[in-house]
């Protein structure tokens, strides 16, 4: 029906929408503290650059990505996560040009084709920050840091963060056929796209929701027995930063992210009350992207978190804030006389800073006082034939059920004091 949304996406109504905004200004506000500025990429982008930037093998590349080909018979794909674009947009307008690391963040709409649940969406949003132009470890410590405060600074206390290394293109071949010996002699106990995976893509086995507890998974090959002793050099002042800042983790030998770009630290946020959807944030450091992409090497770190799971989180916690009142004033202007002196009174108050709001509709009093209290109005100011003659309003308190009648000059300076303060 053309009544419903597509599956998969849906409508943020004007009641949550104030959620939304106080969830994007405690983003806006932790990005400014660190130092990272907004980027805002299109909604779209060539296809190729998702597909040499994630990686073929992956299941957002097979399975997942929302491509078509536009008039101009392009390939065209909606952007299944901002990275790719953030880089793409980082390469293409040369902000790298004065040599410093640049800060990036970001939030948006992500689109991935895959089957609806609590927390995720087709169409669902994600914040993300990209760190470009360093390779200290201090810069991967800092990326997580800004992900736990920011989720943090909304009252989510009961977070588990999991820390890895998936190497570099120098260890990482010795641990892929490590991972290759092993699960060879197990395929037959494989789900069928681990199978697939063997060849192409076995780091992603580890990573897979239907094999992910069987019983041979724990005696799989850890990633830190193969590391390179660059890569283990990073990976341990990594958590030497981390101890420092009072940071509590747990390493986790299986974690790797979903995404081929990754090296060396990769790092999730977990939420426990969440329960099996419970990964709020992840990412890691993605040093030979840019040059993937097109650039120079340009070592690089960020995350991504997702939004909905966040909002989920918040609703479960009754942690989000109670939702302000639609107006300050309502206008209630009794009779066709009323009508246009009430218009005029209703833009004086927008004009001095108060919501206010007024019924177009000439209703009785009691239908537009009762408008007036599911709008939520502190005052309503009423407007009748006696009011007009003598130049005057009546203004109704509504919390304390108390009225008078003052003039408009007045009663702006009282509304004013009282609801701004």
């Amino acid at each position: 029906m053309l009544t419903n949304a597509p599956r998969g996406t849906k409508d943020i109504l004007p009641d949550s929408v104030g959620n939304w905004t106080y969830v994007e200004g405690k983003i806006r506000d932790i990005c400014e503290r660190y130092g990272y500025r907004e980027i805002r990429t299109p909604v779209f982008e060539h296809t190729e650059l998702f597909q040499r930037g994630i990686g073929e093998g992956t299941d957002v590349v097979d399975k997942e990505m929302y491509t078509f080909r536009d008039r101009g018979e392009r390939s065209i794909t909606l952007r299944p996560e901002n990275t790719a674009a953030a880089v793409r947009a980082y390469l293409q307008n040369k902000l790298y040009a004065d040599g410093s690391l640049t800060k990036l963040f970001y939030m948006g709409s992500m689109f991935r084709y895959d089957r609806p649940q609590a927390g995720r969406m087709r169409e669902f949003h994600q914040f993300g920050i990209e760190a470009l132009g360093e390779g200290n470890p201090a810069v991967d410590a800092e990326v997580i840091l800004l992900a736990a405060s920011f989720l943090k600074s909304l009252g989510l206390n009961d977070l588990r963060l999991s820390l890895n290394s998936v190497g570099c293109p120098k260890c990482r071949p010795g641990y892929r056929k490590a991972l290759q010996d092993f699960f060879r002699d197990r395929t037959d106990q494989l789900c069928k796209d681990c199978r697939d995976r063997l060849e192409r893509n076995p780091l992603r086995i580890l990573d897979c929701k239907v094999d992910a507890d069987k019983e041979f998974m724990a005696d799989a090959p850890s990633i830190t027995e193969c590391l390179c002793e660059e890569c283990k050099t990073h990976f341990d002042e990594v958590q030497r930063y981390l101890r420092e800042a009072g940071v509590e983790f747990e390493l986790d030998s299986r974690l790797v992210r979903g995404l081929d770009y990754y090296t060396k630290t990769a790092f999730e946020i977990k939420y426990a009350p969440l329960g099996a959807q419970s990964a709020v944030a992840g990412g890691g450091r993605y040093d030979g992207l840019v040059e993937e992409i097109g650039g120079a090497s340009t070592p690089a770190v960020g995350f991504a978190v997702g939004l909905e799971r966040v909002m989920l989180a918040l609703e479960k916690q009754d942690l989000l804030p109670e939702r302000k009142p639609a107006a300050d004033v309502f206008v209630v202007a009794l009779g066709e006389e009323a009508k246009a002196p009430g218009f005029r009174l209703l833009q004086k108050l927008r004009e001095a800073g108060l919501r206010a709001d007024m019924d177009y509709s000439g209703r009785s009093m009691k239908a537009q006082m009762k408008q007036a209290n599911r709008s939520g109005a502190r005052f309503a100011a009423i407007l009748g034939e006696d009011e007009i003659k003598e130049s005057v309003v009546m203004l109704k308190d509504m919390e304390k059920s108390e009225q008078q009648k003052i003039t408009i000059d007045e009663m702006m300076e009282k509304l004013v004091t009282e609801v701004k303060g």
